[in-house]
């Protein structure tokens, strides 16, 4: 029989272990150092934008204009005017840093017991998180003095939060390394009991996700990045390169257990176990690149990103863990940990004796389970119905108690729309012309106090900063946004040729999710599309792969009720140190939708591959669901556990997008592997019977794909080399 790809990857790399896997490190070597060389190209602010946000950083790019960082500090008092003194220290103090221009005279609040310092970070924009250290030294140390007179400072701004942002962004990766791997490395050695067969996996998963963080920083040449997107790569590659190493060494140690010699036992794992790891990588990565319909920068990042690690973590499992294999034999068992191998051993051949238990009942009883079990998931994404989605800005990312958002908080209680202004650029041929600037002046007036005008003659474009009412994102903002895009800023310049856009801070979140919206669309007929040609290809069945499809959907859907109630309403929020914010982050249904596609076909493809093949080998339809979730329900049980732990290492970080990102995807991997793979994939083949495996007429043309491997004699692993010998 003519091996499969995955197969003659495995024998290969069995064959010539020593160039697999010095090929495997020289790899990571090269990518980790290139990639280290060349550096990150991160998003500028322009490039984020879409829509007529977008438009107006445009503008302001090609004119030269660089926005400054502005940084706002509100310094209170118990008394009007008692904040004097402090200010008139602070302005000294942070002149003397000197990072800072443009700093204004305070101004004070309708109650005059505060007042707003108001000032911009020097040099480029993108640098100011960089330079901002200084002038967070003195605000903080105002803040000091000022304790004990009964003054409150306050601070909140462009570089502050920018600095405040990256440096959790960084604390909390080193939280998910230091975490997620020694929680994946516990969980391998329950499984199989052996310190070497556990630190295998994730050795291989780790240098993938090293050689792939390489790769990306190429590539951030050429697409520039967002700074979470090595977060979500790294929780991508740890998950699926554990899982992939995981289905395949299982296999191979079934297939010993099970009396195989080393050779034979390989190559079963390498034809079967490779080949579904192949399809399955393959599926991950074409649902990845469904994130490039968005026409979101963000999504088109994370589509890159995550493409890259699967890939390296799919090419790892079938080329250097054989070869790894076939060079350890038996010591794939050191360090047996005594207690864990005998529950190991137990377990490796029989290891689906517990699954076996829950599917009696379940193929006695196929349609009370397969109802039960889809009223359940449905009954949890019933929250979904009401999810609301958002750009959740800062403050509500920090938490409400840290300090950045207390800032945030204080500041725009006491001065609305000072922190997030909207901002009205205008282009025109003649920027000084009388028409024009008499409609800008008029612009001005009408947007209030605290409206400042800035024109750029050399450039022919002008900036308009308006302060936006209430906290300048909730709806009365909203609204007066509406109001200054769709009335205000057309009707000032009615019948001039001029190009007038509104940006800022609420416009671009609007925008952003406005293409969310339309990008969505195309995005999951894509993946849905995909999904259903995958699986159509590799099982030549129209029910598989519909049914694929309706199982990932109830997956996703419980996984948006359960995020929805935690987070938007709260429920049990405080148990994993999270609160309610009232919204889902406006691209997180998105990315779950996708990421969840991806994921859910690793267990799928493993189960009914492993399903098909004992169907193959001439078992009823019945025989062969029970052949095949008892023998795969080892490995899909430990794989679930690794995902669903290192996904909960994420709902435990510090950003809002980190915990919904974490425990959206944990909830739908832990309800994908039992309640769907163990309950409902197995009622639902049962009462589909032999239309399971039916290829209507018009799709025989198909090519027919075998998922059982034959077992020739077996060869030497290399010349004068001897084969490992047994267990």
């Amino acid at each position: 029989m003519r091996r499969n790809l995955a197969a003659r990857l495995g024998v290969w790399s069995a064959h010539h272990r020593k160039a697999a896997i010095l090929g495997w490190l020289v790899f990571v070597v090269l990518a980790t150092v290139i990639g280290g060389a060349v550096g990150t190209v991160t998003a500028s602010d322009e490039e984020m934008g879409v829509g007529d946000s977008g438009r107006a950083a445009e503008i302001l790019k090609d004119a030269g204009i660089d926005e400054p960082a502005g940084e706002l500090v509100m310094v209170g008092a118990r008394t009007a005017d008692g904040w004097r003194d402090a200010a008139a220290d602070l302005s000294k103090a942070l002149e003397g840093t000197g990072e800072v221009r443009g700093l204004k005279a305070p101004l004070p609040s309708e109650d005059g017991k505060d007042a707003l310092l108001r000032f911009a970070i020097k040099g480029p924009s993108d640098e100011a998180g960089d330079r901002v250290q200084p002038v967070l030294d003195a605000v903080d140390k105002a803040r000091q003095d000022g304790a004990g007179r009964g003054i409150s400072v306050h601070q909140f701004g462009d570089a502050s939060s920018e600095k405040e942002l990256s440096d959790l962004l960084a604390d909390d990766l080193k939280k998910a390394e230091f975490t997620a791997v020694p929680l994946a490395l516990g969980i391998l050695l329950i499984a199989f009991g052996a310190v070497v067969a556990a630190l295998l996996p994730v050795g291989l998963a780790l240098t993938a996700c090293v050689a792939a963080f390489g790769l990306l920083s190429l590539a951030s040449h050429q697409l520039h990045l967002f700074e979470t997107t090595y977060s979500v790569m790294f929780l991508m590659g740890l998950a699926v390169g554990v899982d992939y190493c995981l289905f395949y060494l299982r296999r191979e140690r079934d297939e010993r257990a099970a009396g195989r010699d080393a050779e034979t036992a390989l190559r079963i794992a390498a034809a079967t176990s490779g080949r579904a790891v192949l399809v399955s990588g393959l599926t991950v990565m074409v649902a990845m690149a469904g994130m490039f319909l968005s026409g979101l920068l963000l999504f088109k990042g994370f589509a890159v990103a995550t493409i890259l690690v699967v890939c390296v973590a799919m090419l790892g499992s079938v080329t250097v863990l054989p070869a790894l294999l076939a060079g350890l034999g038996d010591r794939i068992d050191a360090g047996r940990i005594p207690f864990l191998n005998r529950r190991a051993k137990k377990g490796v051949h029989a290891s689906g004796g517990l699954a076996g238990k829950v599917l009696r009942p379940v193929l006695a009883r196929p349609k009370f389970f397969a109802v039960g079990a889809a009223v359940l998931l449905l009954a949890l994404a019933a929250p979904a119905l009401g999810m609301k989605t958002e750009q959740l800005g800062l403050e509500k990312q920090f938490g409400s108690d840290a300090p950045l958002s207390v800032a945030y908080q204080k500041i725009t209680d006491e001065f609305p729309g000072g922190p997030a202004p909207a901002r009205v650029v205008v282009k025109a041929d003649d920027i000084g012309a009388r028409p024009v600037r008499d409609a800008l002046d008029s612009l001005t007036r009408k947007a209030g106090d605290g409206a400042e005008l800035t024109v750029h003659k050399a450039s022919g474009v002008a900036e308009i900063a308006v302060p936006l009412p209430g906290t300048g994102t909730d709806a009365e903002a909203k609204k007066a946004l509406h109001e200054l895009r769709d009335d205000t800023v057309p009707a000032a310049f009615e019948g001039m040729d001029v190009e007038a856009y509104v940006g800022g801070d609420l416009a671009s979140s609007e925008d952003f999710g406005d293409q969310l919206g339309r990008g969505i669309v195309p995005v999951f007929a894509f993946i849905t599309a995909v999904t259903f040609l995958l699986m159509l290809f590799c099982f030549r069945s129209v029910v598989i792969a519909v049914t694929s499809i309706a199982l990932n959907l109830l997956s996703v859907g419980a996984a948006y009720g359960v995020m929805t109630a935690v987070f938007q309403h709260g429920w049990g929020a405080e148990l994993i140190g999270s609160e309610k914010v009232g919204a889902i982050e406006n691209w997180m249904p998105l990315f779950v939708l996708v990421v969840l596609f991806g994921l859910s076909m690793d267990y799928h493809v493993f189960v009914v591959s492993r399903i098909r093949e004992s169907r193959d080998r001439g078992m009823d339809n019945r025989a062969a669901i029970r052949e095949g979730i008892t023998r795969t329900a080892g490995a899909v049980t430990g794989a679930a556990v690794i995902m669903v732990a290192v996904f909960a290492v994420f709902g435990t970080l510090s950003m809002q997008d980190m915990q919904q990102m974490g425990v959206g995807l944990g909830v739908a991997v832990l309800l994908d592997a039992t309640v769907v793979r163990m309950i409902l994939l197995p009622s639902l083949m049962t009462l589909l019977g032999e239309r399971n495996w039916h290829t209507p007429r018009y799709l025989r043309w198909l090519p027919k794909i075998s998922h059982e491997e034959a077992e020739p004699t077996a060869r030497p692993y290399a010349h004068n080399s001897p084969v490992p010998s047994g267990r």
